[in-house]
């Protein structure tokens, strides 16, 4: 057999025409096999490849999300733990979200208050831990496609965190450096999960090949195998000499198995380890409060002295018994709480004072064992809060104990011309108080216990303010430190510029508790029956009427004072058909309440409570 043998200049035998055949029938190629009078083909289609850097992409952006999340949420999670232990009453999370309560419209505050009531301030925590989780797991995507890009989104959080601390009001210089070790840390962990997610997942450029594969074959890129075409006998001289090669394309270099299995596990230990810091992290800073143990500790031995002034006993039936209505007495655990505190406030009772300040004739400090020792006055009073809708549940009454708040004004002697006191809580929040209202002889109380024992930490522990009367937004500072006594000319509260009226006084309302609206009865006697108030003016009579018709008046039960609610019943013949069925109250001077509906800014809602109720057979 006729046999010629050539080389392709990479050391491959080109052999003739008899063996091309061959060859080219049963030699496998890795690469592209090219015989004579045929195109080269690509070894990997490129939809292929386009495709593969497709699942390559996403998966690097998933993971970095997961990445920005575990470096962010880790970070937050030790600010709060340094925060608890170094500044209990000022983290950058409660002070974000006080940033938040303070510059959000009034609407705003209202709709959330009518959406989720007490759940206010849990409804602001979640929806910042959705934003927080939203910009984390922005920045590790950022982070992974361009370098600094999701640095840049933790530094912006980060100032924005100490902004918010510096305006708080209960500052202190322990938590100015938390919020710029949040940033820091949070950092500090995302370029590290980053740069162990670029080795296991290396970024691929637009011609598909990694920048920095892990590994590499030394002698280069392998060429293509290459099958010479057929030649003729009589070009055997010609045959001898070296072939030109033909051009060859590098195939994608993507890590293998082995490569990646490691620098797969390495990230995801990395990554479960910053979980688990950060799940740890969270226990310690929910469990590890010190202040909180230590004011919780001394609150739960403090003994209160006994009243100079007990509270009047309760007459007999002022609590009428009807299944689904309240308790006359609101337990302390079910009291409402509204106020701007993201995080309780937790006070020393050894640390706090009290001061009266302003237009005075003489400044005044007491402390909290000096406050014990007056002659304590104790009284059932109902409060409620400016943005109770009609027919709400932002109202609670109970029985208070304290030092009458005109006593302590007396000893400082407020000057002519003053017409309002400022009170201040611990946290910053302010109300402003009618001069008036607290030296008119009603039991304004400097209020240290609640229902019998001391004031809860939620409800101001260990000083705040009671006033009969007033909404509480005017009146009823928790955590309070100062009354500054001055002029409404001259200063305003908290809620003032915000859009609410100077003076808060309350507004005659009643309530329909039982049935409840939309409540599907039986024919027959039906018993209504809920609460009325007028704080210090008191209620003098409850009247309900059905399908707008006629006013029929309901049983009042004897209120503790005219400082309380009222509780009241009526039972209604109702036969099957649906019903509407509406609730006015009558003050003691004969001032029916008002009928017109209107929205709880700026000084509190009116209108009738209504409910609807359908009666069957």
């Amino acid at each position: 057999m006729n046999r010629r043998v050539g080389f392709d200049g990479q050391g491959n035998d080109m052999q003739g025409n008899d063996m091309d055949k061959e060859l080219g029938k049963n030699r496998p190629l890795g690469g592209t096999q090219v015989q004579q009078g045929q195109p080269r083909q690509p070894a990997v289609q490129p939809t292929e490849v386009r495709q593969s850097r497709a699942r390559q992409r996403r998966m690097r952006d998933l993971w970095a999300a997961g990445a920005g999340l575990v470096a962010v949420g880790t970070a937050v999670v030790l600010g709060e733990l340094t925060a608890s232990l170094v500044s209990p009453t000022v983290s950058p999370v409660t002070a974000v979200g006080g940033a938040v309560i303070d510059a959000v419209p009034p609407g705003v505050k209202e709709w959330v208050i009518s959406v989720f009531g007490t759940a206010d301030k849990l409804a602001l925590l979640g929806g910042m831990s959705l934003i927080i989780a939203a910009l984390a797991a922005l920045s590790g995507v950022l982070e992974v496609r361009r370098r600094f890009a999701g640095v840049t989104v933790i530094a912006v959080f980060g100032a924005a965190g100490l902004v918010a601390v510096l305006s708080r009001a209960d500052l202190t210089a322990n938590a100015i450096p938390v919020p710029v070790l949040v940033a820091l840390v949070g950092i500090a962990l995302l370029r590290w999960l980053i740069r162990k997610l670029e080795v296991w997942l290396p970024a691929t450029d637009d011609a598909g090949a990694s920048p920095a594969p892990a590994a590499e074959d030394p002698a280069g890129p392998r060429p293509r195998p290459v099958v010479a075409p057929a030649v003729e006998p009589g070009l055997a001289a010609a045959e001898s000499q070296p072939a030109e090669p033909l051009p060859v394309e590098p195939l994608p270099v993507e890590p293998t198995a082995s490569e990646s299995g490691p620098a797969r596990r390495r990230f995801l230990l990395a990554l479960g380890g910053t979980a688990a810091v950060g799940a740890i992290a969270g226990v310690l800073a929910s469990t590890l409060r010190g202040a909180a143990a230590v004011v919780s500790d001394v609150r739960s031995k403090l003994a209160l002295p006994a009243a100079a002034s007990p509270a009047p006993p309760i007459p007999a039936g002022a609590e009428i018994h009807l299944d689904g209505l309240g308790p006359l007495v609101t337990p302390n655990k079910d009291f409402y709480r509204i106020d701007t505190a993201l995080r309780v406030p937790l006070v020393d009772p050894d640390q706090w004072t009290l001061k009266v300040t302003g237009l005075v004739e003489r400044e005044i400090e007491i402390d909290f064992a000096a406050l014990l020792a007056k002659p304590m006055t104790e009284r059932h009073v109902t409060i409620a809060c400016v943005s109770n809708e009609v027919g709400g549940d932002l109202i609670g009454n109970a029985r208070w104990l304290g030092w009458p708040v005109r006593e302590l004004l007396a000893l400082a002697g407020p000057k002519a011309g003053a017409d309002m006191v400022l009170s201040r809580s611990v946290d910053g929040w302010t109300a402003g108080t009618p001069l008036e209202a607290l030296t008119d002889g009603r039991d304004a109380l400097l209020v240290v216990g609640m229902n019998g024992e001391p004031l809860p930490l939620e409800h101001g522990f260990p000083v705040r303010m009671i006033v009969p009367g007033l909404y509480g937004y005017v009146s009823a500072t928790k955590w309070v430190t100062e009354l500054k006594v001055t002029r409404y000319a001259d200063d305003v509260a908290y809620w003032t510029p915000r859009g609410w009226s100077e003076r808060g006084p309350i507004k005659t309302s009643s309530r329909i508790d039982v049935p409840r609206d939309g409540a599907n009865l039986t024919a027959g006697t039906v018993v209504f029956g809920g609460v009325a108030w007028d704080q210090h003016t008191g209620i003098g009579k409850v009247e309900l009427r059905v399908n707008r018709g006629g006013w029929q008046q309901a049983e009042l039960a004897p209120g503790i004072s005219k400082d309380t609610w009222y509780q009241w019943k009526l039972g209604l013949e109702l036969t099957p058909g649906r019903y509407e069925v509406q609730v006015r109250a009558t003050d003691l001077d004969g001032v029916p309440q008002v009928e017109e509906s209107t929205p709880v800014a700026p000084s509190g809602a009116t209108g009738y409570h209504t409910v609807r109720v359908e009666v069957k057979s």
